[in-house]
């Protein structure tokens, strides 16, 4: 479904995206492993259209976005939708506002069609009831929940997921990947994860990938990547010390 080819961005003297290629499988979750400062938020930015590349092709399905006009780079963001590091909620709206926000700007939909949508939203997301909340009355997992209910708000085909775990517990860490997962299963999207833990990498990926200066250094399932010879992968697996669990165990347990 997405395909980076060759891809490059500097910032003055900084390279950040250094010929770089992935190819993003369709209907699947992946997690784009890095640690601070590799430029995995950069290249969230790229697929999505918000950043240009100096040189290489971002293709979208059978269509290479890097050289469309604004209302044709519009059109392609709409099959997108975008839970950002700190939800980035509009402040000064309630959080029914929010989530309705996009509908608003990009539907001809009336009031009365779009409250609806908002409640079925927010109750998909564990937030029934709270749409004359504001922002600031909200925990930071739910604001995180309120926003992946606006990211889903014009039913789109990808999400994209920046950091979506920082700054919270571990027991809300591992919330939000069940919520991922279950977005994943009731949605029927292909979501691209930024992210640098490796627990909620292990627990919701179907394939991983390691951007380190500037490339994907490896691309694989969870099994093959966490085994990985790739002396990166290796220390950056081994410095975050945790048990991986299998994903047999995982599908145990949830049975049970």
């Amino acid at each position: 479904m997405i395909r980076l080819v060759d891809v490059e961005k500097s910032f003055g003297t900084q390279k950040v995206l250094n010929h770089l290629n992935l190819e993003i499988s369709n209907g699947k979750i992946t997690v784009i492993l890095g640690r601070s400062g590799e430029g995995k938020s950069v290249l969230l930015k790229h697929i999505i259209g918000l950043m240009r590349p100096d040189s290489g092709e971002i293709w979208i399905d059978d269509q290479e976005i890097t050289g469309l006009k604004p209302r044709g780079l519009k059109e392609v963001r709409k099959r997108f939708g975008m839970l950002f590091q700190e939800a980035a909620l509009f402040d000064s709206m309630t959080v029914g506002d929010n989530v309705a926000f996009p509908l608003r700007e990009h539907t001809r939909k009336d009031e009365a069609g779009i409250d609806k949508l908002v409640s079925g939203l927010l109750r998909e997301v564990g937030l029934e009831g709270i749409e004359e909340k504001m922002p600031s009355q909200l925990s930071g997992g739910m604001r995180k929940r309120v926003g992946l209910a606006r990211a889903l708000a014009l039913n789109p085909e990808i999400v994209l997921f920046d950091e979506p775990t920082t700054g919270l517990d571990p027991v809300m860490t591992d919330a939000i990947g069940d919520l991922i997962l279950e977005t994943k299963r009731k949605f029927d999207i292909t979501a691209v994860v930024i992210s640098h833990d490796i627990a909620l990498s292990a627990k919701i990926a179907d394939e991983l990938a390691m951007l380190h200066e500037g490339k994907i250094v490896e691309k694989a399932p969870p099994g093959a990547f966490f085994n990985s010879s790739v002396p990166v992968i290796k220390k950056f697996v081994n410095v975050q010390k945790f048990s991986l669990p299998s994903r047999d165990d995982e599908l145990a347990n949830h049975h049970d």
